[in-house]
């Protein structure tokens, strides 16, 4: 697991890029990439560059943008003037039963400005019998 808390310059993004040919069996990307863009976020009017990048670091390491039980903005600004927006996203790998969606409570915003995402991932108890 992977969580990302990144600047405005995308520092995290760009570390993580030079040092993903280390990195495997990744099974989720979670945190704030503070990118703005209309590839997730209806309500902002622009595709950023950052998207690319963030999209080819998720691909290499067999990851996609997962979508939310329900859509609403993560982060939420004290400015009127400025509109709220989805920055905290949730990259979990494809095709899985298990970790398809993930949440994002809204309701716990309480004083922080962004919201809380979790995902319920399971782990099964397996037992392997050694010879």
């Amino acid at each position: 697991m992977i969580n990302i808390y990144s600047d405005t310059n995308q520092i995290a993004l760009k570390y993580l890029k030079d040092t993903e040919a280390n990195i495997c069996n990744i099974l989720v990307i979670t945190g704030d990439f503070k990118i703005r863009d209309s590839s997730w976020d209806l309500l902002f009017p622009f595709y950023l560059s950052y998207n690319n990048l963030l999209s080819n670091i998720a691909d290499s390491l067999n990851l996609l943008l997962s979508n939310p039980t329900i859509q609403v903005s993560t982060r939420y600004l004290d400015n009127t003037n400025d509109i709220n927006s989805v920055i905290d996203l949730m990259f979990l790998r494809p095709n899985s039963s298990e970790i398809d969606n993930y949440t994002i409570y809204s309701k716990l915003q309480y004083s922080l400005d962004y919201t809380l995402l979790t995902v319920d991932i399971f782990i099964i108890k397996e037992f392997v019998l050694d010879k």
